[in-house]
């Protein structure tokens, strides 16, 4: 797997996982569990891998940062 998530990206990935995954502690019932899809962004900034952008062709990360 080649990396196609950049620095800015993962920042940003990173703080929208973390938002979604204070769902868990801010609404109540069944409707908290929705805060785990903040695991997503938060698992695909960890690997710099997101397989969505392999299917639509996009990379966010610079040619000098990519693993050869």
């Amino acid at each position: 797997m080649k990396a196609n998530i950049g620095d800015t990206e993962r920042v940003i990935r990173v703080i929208i996982g973390l938002a979604l995954l204070s769902l868990l502690f801010i609404l109540e019932g069944n409707a908290s569990y929705w805060g785990l899809v903040g695991l997503i962004p938060l698992g695909t900034a960890a690997i710099r891998w997101c397989p969505l952008w392999v299917l639509l062709g996009i990379n966010t990360c610079p040619a000098e940062q990519r693993p050869h």
